[in-house]
Formats: structure tokens, sequence, C-alpha cells
């Protein structure tokens, strides 16, 4: 297993965790059977299996976050971000990318 699954896996949890949902419970609202619903979020947990891409949006449907929350292999610091950006309203991102501007080149620059 590597390291990048363990990760993904931690991130699930804390996200479940968040969310305030067992691993069941948030198996049967991502549309797995509820028989192996919990088994199968605890194999995501442990990094020992990936869920495909399909899956993987339901979960963050249910978890209220953005897919890219799952995959950031910067550091924390980076996938916190991404969460916090994706649960701001508009206003407040345009506040943050304002903010973000003078020390980041554009796509253009």
């Amino acid at each position: 297993m590597s390291q990048a699954d363990e990760q993904w896996g931690a991130r699930l949890r804390q996200a479940r965790v968040a969310a305030g949902l067992s691993q069941k419970k948030l198996g049967i609202e991502a549309g797995i059977d509820e028989f192996v619903a919990s088994t199968r979020i605890n194999r995501y947990e442990l990094g020992v299996h990936k869920p495909d891409l399909q899956t993987v949006r339901k979960l963050a449907a249910v978890l209220k976050v953005p897919v890219a929350f799952f995959y950031s292999d910067q550091d924390d610091d980076v996938a916190a971000l991404l969460l916090r950006y994706w649960q701001a309203d508009d206003q407040a991102r345009a506040q943050a990318m304002a903010v973000l501007e003078p020390f980041v080149p554009g796509p253009n620059a």
C-alpha cells in the first residue's frame, strides 16, 4: 500500500467523521449495497482499496467536500485550503483570490 493510498483513506475518514456519519451510513448514502457498505468504506479508509471516480464523486457529494480534497497529494494545508475554498460563498472566494493574486502569477503571466 502506498503513502498516497493511506493519505486518501485518511482524508475520507476525516471527512466522514466531520460529517458525523458511520462507515455504513456513508456507504449506503453513496449508493453502496447496505450489506457491504461498512466493509467497503473501511477498506477505502485503510487504503486497501480505492473507489472508482464515480464512487468518489458520490462520496464527495454525501460528505459535502470537493473531489480534489481526496486527491491533493501535497500536504494537509493544501487539502484544507481546497476544502475551505469549496465551502466558501462566492464573495469569500473572490476575496481569497484577491489576497493571493499579488503572490502567484496567473496563467497568462
